[in-house]
């Protein structure tokens, strides 16, 4: 990203419930990097990330890699979204997130992303077809609409 462009502060809701942290973005290879610490509220008795909820945290990189791109003046809205399942994602375990943008037209967008161990084992990947919106802007009370 060019100086002064878009940080990845976004100050959504869902950030704290994620345990979400954007580490940076990479212009070349279109691919955004966070961290993500697994909170015990979003995990089954088994010990790991319910299923659907690590659909959030592919969610989640993927949309900041689209974020990113375009300074922080767009967000994908998700039309479909496909996701393996590889491991478990444990409680307390710091993930990695890749997101990346595959291509990106006027109409639609392209997205991946995988989910990765400390370790760099793949817990998870997903592809997503988006649409290209302006980027949602918080409420000015700082509150959810």
């Amino acid at each position: 990203m060019q100086s002064g462009e878009w940080t990845g502060d976004n100050g959504s809701p869902h950030t704290a419930l994620l345990g979400s942290e954007f580490v940076g973005f990479d212009e070349a290879t279109s691919t955004a990097t966070m961290r993500f610490t697994v909170m015990p509220q979003m995990t089954t008795w088994r010990g790991g990330v319910q299923g659907g909820l690590v659909a959030g945290y592919l969610d989640d990189v993927m949309g900041y890699a689209y974020v990113a791109m375009t300074g922080g003046e767009q967000a994908p809205l998700n039309l479909e979204i496909s996701m393996q399942l590889l491991g478990l994602l444990p409680e307390g375990a710091t993930i990695i997130g890749k997101g990346r943008v595959v291509r990106a037209g006027r109409r639609v967008v392209f997205l991946e992303g995988e989910l990765l161990s400390e370790e760099g084992t793949v817990l998870a990947r997903a592809t997503s077809t988006a649409i290209p919106t302006a980027r949602p802007v918080p409420p000015p009370h700082g509150g959810q609409s």
